[in-house]
């Protein structure tokens, strides 16, 4: 493997929210998915799923009732005397939220329930951790799978953007529109497309900054 031109992937991918008019192909979303399911899970647990909507129309719906929750918090928190917060959230926030809404594409990241021979034979036996605790380790399975899935939508000349503005704001609406079961977590949405700008890179933290190495 050639650990320069990996590197140069790794470095190159952008969160990208223009894209063209151009479809994704169904081959292009089935090869990005085959990559995601090779991420690394808890005891090989495999806890993703995904759901992609290719239908513009849909994708302008999700968008809707995702600004609609929008204005209601907004109009919560002005009734709380915030309308300072409430003005910056629908102007500020609103649009990173929605920035969804002109990709051809939009995967809505799920993860499943976590199993495995240990949860069974041996965690839940004895009260290990609480229910809670398996959720987060099937919700991190699936963030694995959602950077696999990003890196190779870049590899392929796609563009990606992953948000969580629509499940923060109406998971709800978002389960019972796509009909999501509830035993499934909804983790976060990723724009998918072919990108129609090439932002430039942007400051990482030094290696200093972020690398303790005990002896």
């Amino acid at each position: 493997m050639d650990f320069a031109l990996f590197r140069d992937v790794l470095k190159t991918r952008r969160s990208i929210r223009e894209f063209t008019e151009e479809r994704v192909s169904i081959s292009d979303i089935e090869d990005i998915i085959d990559c995601a399911r090779y991420a690394p899970s808890d005891t090989n647990s495999q806890t993703w799923e995904f759901v992609v909507i290719v239908n513009s129309e849909k994708i302008k719906q999700i968008e809707q009732f995702t600004w609609d929750r929008l204005h209601e918090t907004a109009a919560r928190a002005t009734e709380q005397g915030k309308e300072r917060e409430a003005k910056l959230l629908v102007k500020s926030f609103g649009p990173y939220a929605t920035a969804f809404s002109g990709a051809p594409a939009l995967i809505v990241c799920l993860s499943t329930p976590y199993t495995s021979k240990f949860r069974e034979k041996i965690f839940d036996p004895i009260s290990f951790v609480e229910p809670e605790v398996w959720e987060e380790e099937g919700l991190k399975s699936s963030c694995l799978a959602a950077q696999n899935l990003m890196l190779a939508a870049h590899a392929k000349g796609l563009a990606t953007c992953p948000m969580t503005g629509p499940v923060l704001l109406a998971e709800d609406k978002l389960r019972s529109y796509l009909d999501i079961p509830e035993d499934r977590g909804v983790n976060m949405v990723i724009a998918l497309g072919h990108p129609a700008v090439a932002p430039k890179p942007i400051p990482r933290k030094e290696i200093a900054e972020i690398l303790r190495i005990v002896d």
